[in-house]
């Protein structure tokens, strides 16, 4: 099993997957709101490039952190197309385009394909709690509808839902879908995924938390909410894993534990929107039913914050 073939099966009936060079570190990218709550698209191009000038190679957007069930279609729309036009033609922006709602999600991918994104965020339906053939129709009906590349997103603390190992390998198998941003925490699952996976499929981790035990696993990467402020200590981190340095990239993960503890501290992206304004990157609260941070969660983001160097650039008037 290697990083690069992602522990991909040798066997000779698996699918082969062509996967677009999408970089192994991604930022889930918080939605910068004005003080009245509307979408501040400005500091939408803002924050990607600077996202992209400290380390981050693909942008996930209106996902969990960016918000997506409290942003209106048209939003979404205009949050795509600014991000992806600061973010330059290199950098992959994938939409998060895709709800509870089959019809919905197609309508979506199709505007997403139509501006120019570069791929699709697949995330398992919340609420609606379908069975694991209800996954696998769904997101096919969906990957079949557009020319985009679509990313699995499986998280079951926010959809109440897993999706098993072996739904996501079947779904491997459909040539539009290359890969998966696994967010269970469980590493024995995400194992069998690697071991499991047709060759060109990816495995992200979707946890922080999780980075350096998906890399050693044989995984791709990270669709990371901390590399907001440390995206260069976490792309030195998966280098170094990619190289086989794995003293030196658990020395990273080791140094970037506690912020990214503190960065969940409250609901994600209640602590990043919090930390980035507190750096003086004014990204705007966090629509209801989200709130500010609590007294003390801010304390402890602040704190955390003054025990890191902090790569992101922040506008002089930002």
């Amino acid at each position: 099993m290697t990083n690069d073939s992602n522990g991909a099966s040798e066997t000779p009936e698996a699918a082969t997957t062509a996967s677009p060079d999408w970089g192994r570190l991604f930022t889930a990218m918080i939605t910068p709101m004005h003080p009245d709550g509307s979408v501040h698209l400005e500091r939408v191009a803002d924050l990607a490039r600077a996202l992209v000038a400290s380390g981050t190679e693909g942008i996930v957007i209106t996902g969990t952190t960016g918000e997506s069930p409290v942003l209106t279609r048209d939003e979404k729309l205009a949050i795509w197309e600014t991000a992806k036009e600061a973010a330059g033609p290199d950098v992959a922006v994938i939409a998060g385009a895709t709800d509870n709602d089959t019809a919905r999600s197609i309508e979506l991918a199709m505007d997403a394909e139509r501006l120019g994104l570069d791929g699709l965020l697949l995330t398992v339906p919340a609420y609606n709690k379908p069975p694991q053939a209800g996954l696998i129709a769904h997101f096919t009906a969906i990957a079949d509808a557009t020319a985009l590349p679509g990313m699995l997103y499986n998280v079951p603390s926010r959809t109440a839902l897993n999706m098993t190992v072996e739904t996501t390998l079947r779904l491997a198998e459909h040539p539009n879908i290359i890969g998966v941003k696994e967010a269970s925490a469980d590493l024995e699952q995400i194992a069998a995924i690697i071991d499991g996976a047709p060759e060109g499929f990816r495995v992200w981790s979707g946890n922080d938390a999780d980075t350096l035990g998906v890399m050693r696993l044989g995984g791709y990467g990270v669709v990371s909410v901390a590399a907001h402020l440390v995206g260069t200590r976490i792309r030195e981190q998966i280098a170094a894993s990619v190289a086989g340095s794995d003293e030196a990239a658990e020395a990273i993960h080791d140094a970037l534990t506690p912020l990214v503890a503190v960065l969940f501290i409250e609901s994600n992206p209640i602590p990043t929107k919090f930390a980035l304004n507190a750096l003086g990157f004014d990204v705007g609260e966090a629509r209801l039913p989200l709130v500010p941070a609590s007294e003390a969660a801010a304390e402890a983001i602040r704190a955390e914050l003054a025990r890191h160097r902090i790569d992101l650039p922040v506008p002089a008037k930002a």
